[in-house]
């Protein structure tokens, strides 16, 4: 009787123990005691909420303002001819006034817009696929043990280094049609000249080009960084059971990769969703409209036409910006079924 009970003791004394031990390692609390206030948080941690006061102000400044200012200015009629001005001496007043949404139903209902998303969406499926595809073919043959691996890399991340109205004004030298070199190429070969960026379908294919080229460095190196994570013994493991190079890839490279390739997919579709610079300095949307994206579109409509539409182009804008938190929100949605967290 007495074993059974000191037996007991212990068992009750190591489960107390072991719920001890898991209240620790996950930080809950005894029932009845109660979370700290904002207050008590403030002031415990006020330094690190000194620190970060900065940068949120900045952000609300640059950022938080004109988000405002513009989603307001898509609910009135503003444009260059009834906003508030000055002329000479004279100050002349805002007359434009609150329309609702009327701006938004125009532009949706407007057959320019339906034009210019499904162009935005080609163009923005094409650049990410071809980028991610080259920067995953040139991450895994530079994880490789070659000579001169470094002065392949650097040269591969030069396009990444010079600024980027720099690369599409030597593209634009490129492709022009009676001087540039590859015309000049083309034509010692026997073969007509190319109507680069007069062409609306070549023009198409170019600032494509264009961008791939310039997002490939940054394809490259954030991939090369997760292969270089892929532990050495998983290839190692799987060569001596016999798996073969595109099972290894499929099998190890691939699901190693998941997290900075959904990560980097999303960073590259919506920077190439707003990339504004090739196709303006390139195209300048045209020929015609024919490479004209949104955002491009936005922007001829708040600096280009007359009089220029500033309610229109802030419509523009927050439509933008609702596309693509649509696609952040299902993007992630799917990563969440996958298992992934984001």
């Amino acid at each position: 009787m007495a074993a059974h009970t000191s037996q007991s003791v212990a068992k009750a004394a190591g489960e107390e123990d072991l719920a001890r031990g898991r209240s620790r390692r996950t930080g809950s609390k005894a029932p009845g005691t109660s979370r700290p206030g904002l207050g008590q948080t403030l002031a415990k941690h006020w330094y690190a909420w000194a620190m970060v006061a900065p940068v949120v102000l900045v952000l609300g400044v640059i950022i938080g303002w004109p988000l405002v200012r513009g989603v307001y200015l898509s609910l009135t009629d503003a444009n260059e001819r009834n906003v508030a001005r000055t002329i000479g001496v004279n100050e002349i007043e805002a007359t434009y006034s609150f329309v609702g949404l009327d701006n938004y139903t125009a532009v949706i209902s407007d057959p320019i817009f339906l034009q210019r998303l499904v162009w935005t969406v080609i163009w923005t499926v094409a650049c990410v696929s071809i980028t991610f595809t080259l920067g995953l073919a040139l991450a895994t043959m530079l994880n490789r043990n070659f000579r001169g691996r470094s002065a392949y890399r650097m040269a591969l991340i030069l396009p990444w280094a010079v600024p980027g109205f720099v690369s599409v004004f030597a593209w634009r030298f490129l492709f022009n049609r009676d001087n540039g070199i590859l015309n000049k190429l083309l034509e010692g070969g026997g073969i007509a000249a190319v109507p680069w960026l007069d062409d609306p379908t070549w023009a198409k294919l170019s600032v494509i080009a264009v961008n791939v080229w310039l997002g490939v460095p940054f394809m490259m190196v954030a991939l090369l960084g997760g292969l270089q994570s892929i532990p050495g013994e998983l290839y190692e493991a799987a060569e001596m059971d016999g798996a073969s190079p595109w099972q290894r890839f499929r099998h190890i490279t691939l699901p190693g990769l998941r997290t900075v390739s959904m990560t980097v997919i999303l960073l590259s579709t919506i920077w190439t969703f707003n990339m504004f610079p090739v196709i303006f300095l390139l195209t300048r949307g045209g020929p015609g409209d024919a490479t004209e994206i949104l955002v491009t579109q936005a922007f001829r409509e708040a600096f280009v036409e007359s009089p220029r539409d500033f309610a229109g182009s802030a419509t523009w804008g927050v439509l933008i910006l609702a596309l693509l938190m649509i696609f952040a929100l299902v993007y992630r949605r799917a990563l969440r079924k996958q298992g992934e967290v984001w």
